[in-house]
């Protein structure tokens, strides 16, 4: 009759096995070692440690004095503005957008070169009359005219007030 074999397994240490490799680590990273220890020198020799130490001390007044200013109003119509200007930047379209840089470069670059002498008024209207300058000033007054209907007071919630403010854009329409 057979004979069982008997197996016999050593009992595994996990503790042992990451100190023998803990151990010859040094040995097979060595470079790497060498280079973490001169980036650490670099560290502590420009002060970065200390740096890092009192930003974890100040954590508390940190965010206090980020929550404090985030909470201001200024700062929330600031990032209330930032998405909505983020929000009509991702509307255009690229192409478009690159064309207005373009003529703002081609424009605005050319400043300097232009004449001392400020042109004419007839010099300025026969302006007008080519194709570009058309296009360009029918795209400026529908934006206007946008702009003009987004300001009605009557699209807009009026603020209740006694007296009507001294800077308001219509006059000649009457308060409620």
């Amino acid at each position: 009759m057979a004979q069982p074999i008997p197996l016999k397994l050593t009992p595994r240490d996990p503790k042992q096995e990451l100190l023998d490799k803990l151990e010859q680590a040094p040995a097979d990273h060595a470079a790497a070692l060498l280079d973490g220890y001169e980036l650490l020198q670099q560290l502590h020799e420009h002060g970065v440690f200390a740096l890092a130490r009192g930003a974890l001390g100040a954590t508390d007044k940190l965010v206090e004095a980020a929550s404090e200013g985030a909470s201001a109003p200024e700062s929330i119509r600031a990032m209330r503005n930032a998405i909505i200007l983020a929000k009509m930047l991702g509307s255009i379209d690229p192409e478009i957008l690159q064309g207005i840089a373009t003529a703002v470069d081609e424009t605005l670059g050319s400043a300097r070169q232009v004449p001392a002498e400020p042109p004419g008024l007839f010099s300025l209207l026969t302006g007008f009359a080519g194709a570009d300058q058309r296009r360009g000033l029918g795209l400026v007054e529908r934006m206007f005219q946008k702009i003009g209907a987004q300001m009605r007071p009557q699209m807009r919630p009026r603020i209740r007030s006694t007296e009507q403010p001294a800077n308001s854009l219509n006059p000649a329409e009457p308060s409620s």
